[in-house]
């Protein structure tokens, strides 16, 4: 099976991982934190110690913003990969 998911910009980046200092600054520290929050290992450490509520809340809080700003291919094609 091929390989859909990229996760180039945590293996080059170099930079501080510093929020509030400018906007280019904020978006790569977004970036790195969600790259390296995905990780596997952290993930299988993380999830069984979430409630239930607290999964629902990382999912709806996903699906609000994946709804807000991209159409309906922009999801499939950037999201899910699928088309």
């Amino acid at each position: 099976m091929k390989k859909k998911d990229t996760h180039k910009f945590i293996q080059e980046y170099d930079g501080i991982a510093a929020f509030g200092m400018d906007r280019a600054s904020d978006e790569e520290t977004i970036m790195f934190y969600l790259q390296k929050f995905s990780e596997d290992a952290f993930m299988k450490a993380l999830l069984p110690r979430l409630s239930d509520q607290e999964l629902e809340d990382i999912y709806d809080w996903v699906n609000t913003y994946l709804k807000k700003h991209f159409s309906e291919d922009e999801y499939h094609r950037l999201f899910l990969k699928d088309r």
